[in-house]
């Protein structure tokens, strides 16, 4: 046993190299295995500075080659530090484990930590933490979705300090944030690398499956960890990895990167061509393509004048639960003529003035979707408001009817105030959402009707030109539309 905060000389050696293991233990073996997944897989070219990795941990067999198209993104570059974020799979625990350890060894070497970088990640936050190297609850001993990562690194970089860290199951955006800013925070003008280790659906028919993973996909491609996030705890989505998928996207977005990519996708049915039951992989870019050099001063002082605003108004789980239960039991009462619950209200935020919409959706369909733009009456009852008229009162539906309800989904999007906006690269698609007027002409979208369709910005701005009523599609170029954006929280 190790004293908290105690660094060893210990080094872990492979647990899963050899014939039942994951990849093979023979150097010569695994050299060529991989040279051979490199040889088949197309090189995308990236156009910027790759911040980070997302890649699969399955058994090479199965999810080597797509993994392939990942680290071949990164031929010809050096990482004078790579940091791995793993799930874990063997051992429950809290926070982030990083391995404090002198080095992680693999069939092809011995790959030592950087344990000056890691010592220093370990006084951020409590929640972060050197593990002890001899006690299995560490997650470091048993966990294979880090190691499997190793000789792909070695054989693409060559020498590299390692920063290895097995994230438990939280469930919990704040500690992905925690993690990822903590990252940004020692990375900060250090030439280093990120990778997340994850794996998409398990066990899901083949088309199953693949409509699971396209909501990755989507999400990923939108550079929208908190819309990733939203969809796994929401069940629209699987990944074993997800935590450090969105820890990895946050860490990238505050060290500068403005791009993610998906650069292959496939699932073990591909290589067995067993389709009954199949699992995802997936992998990624996370890039700066030069267009988000950072925030001036000024910019990152005002950013926190925001932050602050939005905190102090910040909607919290428990509301969340509330205000979802409260649209359903709306819903509910009204579609069966029964009179709703009075509710006691005593959550401040859920008194204040806010605009919010509330979708309906019908087994992943539109059902219904109607709100408030403007902050007119309290949370709650717009809320109550919006979930009647959405379920009853959508134009472009027929009322829901009771044999309905069983299959409804419901989503809130509460939001924040309009801003007029005169220069359109102020839009960040999966952030905002967009009001567009001319004249008596008004149309808005929604920021995850952007995500949800993978539309850049000019598509999402001629999106809403349409749904304004305006069928030119160029008409947020006219000096007369005024053009407004909001964010939500959407949940």
């Amino acid at each position: 046993m190790t004293k908290e905060g105690e660094q060893t000389e210990e080094i872990r050696k492979p647990a899963w190299a050899g014939p039942a293991g994951f990849y093979p233990s023979d150097p010569v073996k695994l050299t060529k295995e991989i040279a051979d997944f490199y040889n088949k897989a197309k090189k995308e070219e990236i156009p910027g500075k790759i911040v980070a990795l997302i890649s699969p941990h399955a058994g090479y067999i199965y999810s080597g080659q797509v993994a392939a198209y990942g680290y071949k993104t990164l031929e010809g570059l050096k990482y004078q530090t790579v940091v791995v974020i793993s799930p874990t799979h063997a051992v429950y625990f809290k926070g982030a484990s990083i391995y404090n350890g002198k080095a992680y060894q693999t069939p092809l070497g011995t790959i030592l930590v950087d344990k000056e970088l890691a010592l220093e990640l370990s006084k951020i936050d409590k929640r972060i933490y050197l593990s002890d190297v001899g006690h299995s609850t560490s997650g470091q001993r048993p966990e294979h979705a880090l190691e499997v990562q190793l000789p792909f690194l070695q054989i693409v970089l060559g020498n590299f300090k390692l920063i290895p860290i097995v994230l438990g199951p939280d469930d919990d955006y704040g500690m992905y944030e925690v993690l990822g800013k903590a990252l940004a925070n020692v990375l900060k003008g250090k030439d280093a690398l990120i990778v997340a280790s994850s794996d998409l659906s398990h066990y899901h028919p083949y088309a199953e499956a693949e409509r699971l993973d396209s909501t990755v996909i989507r999400d990923v491609n939108a550079f929208n960890s908190r819309a990733l996030f939203d969809d796994l705890t929401s069940d629209r989505c699987e990944a074993c990895g997800g935590g450090p998928i969105i820890s990895a996207m946050i860490a990238a977005k505050e060290l500068g990167a403005d791009k993610s990519k998906v650069v292959k996708y496939a699932n073990s049915g591909d290589v067995t061509g067993d389709k009954s039951g199949v699992v995802g992989y997936m992998s990624a870019v996370l890039y700066n393509t030069g267009k988000n050099p950072g925030d001036s001063p000024k910019e990152k002082a005002e950013k926190e004048v925001q932050k602050k605003k939005d905190t102090d108004s910040r909607i919290s789980d428990k509301d969340k639960t509330f205000l979802l239960k409260l649209a359903k039991e709306t819903i509910e009462c009204k579609v069966k003529g029964v009179k709703c619950p009075d509710y006691k209200i005593t959550s401040e935020v859920l008194k204040e003035n806010r605009g919010a919409f509330v979708t309906i959706k019908k087994r992943g369909d539109l059902r219904g979707c109607i709100g408030y733009i403007q902050a007119i009456k309290p949370l709650y009852q717009t809320v109550q408001e919006m979930a009647e008229a959405a379920a009853l009162n959508d134009p472009r539906f027929e009322p829901v009817t009771k044999e309905e309800l069983k299959d409804l989904e419901i989503e809130i999007s509460v939001l924040t105030p309009l801003k007029r906006i005169t220069d359109v690269n102020q839009i960040q698609v999966g952030t905002h959402g967009i009001l567009i007027r001319k004249g008596y002409y008004s149309g808005l979208l929604l920021p995850q009707v952007a995500t949800e369709n993978n539309w850049d910005r000019k598509t999402f701005l001629e999106q809403t030109c349409f749904k304004a009523g305006i069928y030119d599609k160029d008409c947020w170029k006219d000096k007369d539309t005024e053009i407004y954006i909001f964010s939500a929280d959407i949940f």
